[in-house]
This record gives C-alpha cells, structure tokens and sequence, in this order.
C-alpha cells in the first residue's frame, strides 16, 4: 500500500510521511459523516444567533424605551418645537367655581405600537414656562346671562391660539369641561350656558370642536381624570415585558374567563382640598357589592385588548375638606356652648375672662367665633390626642364593614400591595409647618403634631417671622395647623382606614417636579383612539422599518457569523479533497499487488513504492 507525503515550501524539515492504515479515520470522514458535521455546526451558529445576538438586540430595545421613559422627566421641561409638523396639539378649559383655567398640551405622533399610549406632555412657550391662562370669575356667574358665555371664553381661546401653528388648529380638538360651580346649577340654566358655547365658539375659531365637547362632569369624572393623569406621568400605564417595579395581578372587567393580567401596579390618589376630600384607586378583584362605585374604562385605542382597561373606586365628600371640617367644628361648638349656658345659666367663651378652651388650637392662642350676635371666644390648650377624639364624631362612621366617610362602602384595599399619593391638605399638613412632607410615617407624624400643638403661640409666631417654616405658610396655616394636622390623621386612619404602620403615602405637591391637572388625564381619555390613524399608516410600512433595523443590526452581529461559516466550508472542502486523495492512493496501492512479479522483484531488489508527494 502506498504512502502519502505532506510537504511545505519552507522551512524543508517540514516534511513527513503517513501510511494511509495509520492514518486517523477522522481525516478521511464518510459523505454521512460530514453532513453531520455540517448541520451539528449550523446548529450551533443558529442557536448562538438567536440566545446570544436575539437577548442582545432585545434587551438593548429594552434599555432604549426605559431610558425614553425617564428621559421624558427632562425634555417635558423644554420650550415645544412649534415648527415640528409631526407634533399635534389639545386644549382643554377647566371651568371651575373661582374662575377658568385653558391648557394646551401636545404630543408627537403615535409611534403605531398599539400597546403604548399618546405621549402628552404640557406646551411650554419659549420662556420654558407652561401654556396656562386663568380668567376670573368662575362661569357660572353668567347663569343670569348666558349670552355671555362664549365672550367670556374668548380670552382663553385667543391665547391658545396664538400659541398653537395656525395650520394645526383644525386638527387640534378643544374640550370645555365644567365642575363644581356649574353642579349646582339648575339644569336649564347649565343647558343655557352651554348651547352659547356650541352655537359661537366655531364661528370664532377653526378648532376640532363637537357638541360632545362641551359638558358639565360629574365629581366622579373629575376624580377619574386626575386619577389617570398622575399615573400617567408615574409611568404606571407603560406596560412593557420587562416589567420594573412592582406589579398587581388583575381581573379584567367584561371578562367571560375571569381573565387575569400581571401588569405594573397603579397609584392611588388622596385629595383633601378646603371644601372636599376625594379617594381614587384601582380595585384589582371584582367587587360585585360596589359595581355601581366603580368607573371601568379602556385607556387603549382598541376596544378588543385588554391591557389597559382599568376599574376604579372614586368617591368625593363634600363638607370633608380642610376648611370645611373646621366650619362644622366650629358651629358645632357655638350651638353646644350656648344651649349649654342657657341651660346650666353659664357664661363661658362670652369674653376673653371666661374663654372656652379650645384642644384643637396651639396652646395660648385667642380666637373668635360664631356669627353676629352669638360670637365665642377661644383659647387653645394645644392637645392634640384630645382634638382627634372631639373630631371622631365628625366623621360619621358606621359600624358597618368596610365602609368610609359618611358610611360609604370602601372597596377592601390590600394594604401589603398598594401606594398611594396625597395631595393639598395631605402635602401642606406635613411639609409646611412641620416639614416632613414626602414619605408619609404616622409614629413620627403624630410626635411632631403633638409637639407644635403644645406649643406656646407666641413662640411659633417668633419661629414664623425667622422665616423658619415654608416660603407659602401664612397666619392662617399656623392658626389651624393643629386642627388640620387632626383631621387629616382621622380622615386617614379612622376614615379610610389606613393602617398606622402603613408605609407606602407619598404626600406631595409636585410629581417630578410638575403640577399635575385632572385635565391631562381627560385630554388623555378622550382622545385614546387618536392613534388608530397612526397605526393605519404605521402598519403599511411596518415590515419595510424591521427589515431596515434587522438589516442595521446584521452589520455588527452577523459578520462574525458569516466568516465562521466560510471558515467551517473551508474545512470540508480540505476534508473532501483529503478524501479523493485516499481513495486514489488505495486504487494504485490495489494495482501493484496485482503485479506480483513487478512486486516479487521490488522485494528482492529491497525496493519500496514510490511515494506520492502531497504538496500543501
């Protein structure tokens, strides 16, 4: 049998010999063999592309929209590029009971994802400040003229007009929402109000403006609105598969199957203003007792998905307020201190010798109250435990379980499972005289409230005039800084019941460091299936954009895949022509033994069969 021997130009030691029986099988593989080779070797490039470059890829996605997302906190601070032509615009006006208030916000075009919902941010004109007008007195002033309603509103209008490109103001849709002052209005007369709007205001102006557009909205749609606004700017309506934070299992509303998604846990929204105390927040589990308690609605722009339907508890209490509640105190003090002088032939609180004291005023403080005629006057003793047990009654519990204010049903909170955030009352009662806003802990709360009720008057006017309380506190805040630090912890814990120990109360003014309106959530509401137009032009031209960012991303992932694959051709192609030459040297080596003179000879001679140099 022959021999093969492998050769190099240079060095010339580079050269030996092999007898094809000792040579490894492995060099000389079966076509099967190397089939197997290649596919074993496609396989592990297949499964290198899609672990290693597809969790590349995705997680950099990933990264990119979270990175969006906080990014967001910054630029929505920036003046807006008027002469972006993809960038749309809204106007909402809030007419209040004080006066009306026009904001203008805007939002890039929808990026044709149906999960993600509009970006609406606040306009800020080029001094970075928002695009907000207010005009005074409220709208219902004119109930007598409601002639006068769209002159009234013109001033707002104009000026979000002249904000707004004059080429987007047919497209830029305008809602007039009004609230509490307009409530108490006869329905004719709101009626009245109103059809001037509808009638004048698309004479003046070429907005998006329907009749649907104006309306007077109940206390529970005001509460959803701002519900939705601040979630939206937590981010807690981003529902992504890298879900950051933490998430709530919850029950679709409408649902045959009781379907159940895991999804990023709202907040829940705690308002206390001068007259009315509100509480908004989502109930996961479905309660068939306050179904009639329940706003459910579907943020999404498609009816059929199911990701952002949401079903929420909202209840407003008139006479729950800052203010208010001390008004109800203080008749409730006058009443009982007069029948109680009448009856017993008494004189307290009828001069500043005999006052009445007073638990829930600072300690020293002289006060006056009651109307004409019947006024009383006051001292405080500073007590705070003896204040919260004089404001109990106040609240109008039930025994009844899991009722509220007033013995309103409450929908069970999970307490291990929730946040929520306070605003006005719940904010200026911890931050501005006793400076703890922010993470809201009862222990330390109450400590500091007892001892600012205990303390003498004039030394926390001292403290006040060395500046050392908030920039916004005034006398008024100092006066009842006592009852209102009372009232808001009963509202709280005995009211809502809010576990003492509970952790997750964030009170605050701002929400990264903007003033959120319940307009930005009905703007948002209202104009969820904007993006169905955007998805429609998105979808035409969908597969075209992911072949192109496919196409971007093989540039620095598949080179690598690309020279293994010739480098792996390269081996098999040798291995190949390795084996032709095997089977040629076994053919000849089969040939000379059949020549078995020519053999004898060469044995006796002491001959061998010329080698077959292979040169590499």
């Amino acid at each position: 049998m022959g021999r093969m021997s492998f050769s190099c130009l240079v060095p010339a030691s580079w050269h030996f010999s092999l007898s094809p029986v000792g040579f490894p099988r492995l060099l000389f593989p079966s076509l099967r063999q190397l089939l197997f080779l290649g596919l074993l070797a496609g396989l592990v490039a297949l499964l290198y592309l899609l672990l290693v470059m597809g969790k590349g890829q995705y997680s950099w996605i990933r990264e990119d929209k979270h990175f969006h997302r906080h990014s967001v906190r910054v630029t929505d601070m920036d003046a807006t590029d008027t002469s972006n032509p993809n960038l749309n615009y809204g106007l909402v006006v809030d007419c209040g009971s004080s006066g009306s208030r026009v904001f203008v916000y805007c939002w890039p075009r929808h990026n044709g994802n149906p999960h993600d919902l509009l970006d609406i941010r606040q306009m800020r004109d080029q001094h970075r400040k928002p695009v907000v007008m207010k005009i005074k007195p409220g709208i219902s002033e004119l109930s007598a003229t409601p002639e006068k309603a769209s002159d009234y509103i013109y001033p707002l209008l104009s000026f979000a007009a002249q904000h707004i490109p004059k080429n987007k103001h047919q497209e830029t849709p305008l809602y007039i929402l009004c609230t509490a002052g307009m409530r108490v209005l006869p329905e004719s007369q709101q009626e009245a109000l109103l059809e001037d709007l509808r009638t004048d205001i698309p004479v003046h102006f070429n907005f998006l403006f329907s009749d649907s557009h104006v309306e007077v909205i109940s206390g529970k749609q005001e509460g959803v609105y701002a519900w939705i606004g601040i979630n939206f700017v937590l981010g807690r309506f981003d529902h992504n598969d890298d879900e950051r934070g933490a998430v709530v299992e919850v029950q679709v509303p409408g649902s045959d199957q009781q379907e159940v998604l895991v999804r990023k846990r709202t907040a829940g929204v705690l308002d206390m203003g001068g007259v009315s105390t509100q509480i908004a927040y989502e109930v996961p589990k479905t309660e068939e007792v306050a179904k009639n308690l329940l706003a459910e609605f579907n943020l999404g722009c498609d009816a059929h998905r199911t990701e952002h339907v949401y079903r929420v508890y909202v209840s407003t209490f008139l006479g729950f307020g800052g203010n208010a509640a001390r008004q109800r105190y203080e008749e409730s003090v006058v009443s009982k201190t007069l029948l109680q002088n009448k009856l017993l032939d008494q004189h307290v609180g009828e001069s500043e010798d005999t006052p009445l004291l007073d638990p829930c005023l600072p300690r020293g403080l002289k006060d006056e109250v009651g109307p004409v005629g019947q006024r009383l006057h006051l001292r405080g003793t500073g007590h705070f435990d003896g204040c919260r047990v004089l404001l109990q009654p106040f609240l109008n519990r039930t025994n009844e379980t899991h009722s509220s204010l007033s013995g309103v049903y409450q929908p069970p909170i999970d307490y291990r499972n929730s946040q929520f955030y306070g605003f006005s009352e719940f904010y200026y009662c911890t931050e501005d005289v006793l400076r703890m806003g922010g993470r809201y802990n009862a222990t330390k709360y109450a400590r500091a409230a007892r001892s600012y009720c205990a303390t003498q008057w004039d030394t926390l006017k001292e403290r006040f005039d060395r500046g050392l309380y908030a920039s916004h506190a005034d006398m008024h805040r100092l006066k009842y800084q006592c009852f209102k630090s009372a009232w808001m912890y009963e509202v709280l814990h005995s009211g809502f019941s809010f576990p003492v120990d509970y952790e997750n109360l964030q009170t605050a003014l701002l929400v990264y460091d903007k003033e959120v309106q319940w307009t930005l959530g009905a703007i948002l509401y209202r104009t969820r299936f904007l993006p169905l137009r955007d998805i429609q032009q998105e979808s035409l031209k969908g597969v075209h954009s992911h072949w192109r960012h496919s196409f971007s991303f093989v540039n620095n992932h598949y080179l690598f895949l690309a020279c293994f694959l010739v480098v792996l051709l390269s081996i098999l192609l040798y291995l190949l022509r390795l084996r032709r030459i095997h089977r040629r040297m076994t053919q000849r080596s089969g040939a000379s033994t059949s020549t078995s003179t020519s053999s004898a000879q060469w044995l006796e001679e002491g001959m061998i069969s010329p080698s077959v140099p292979v040169t590499l």
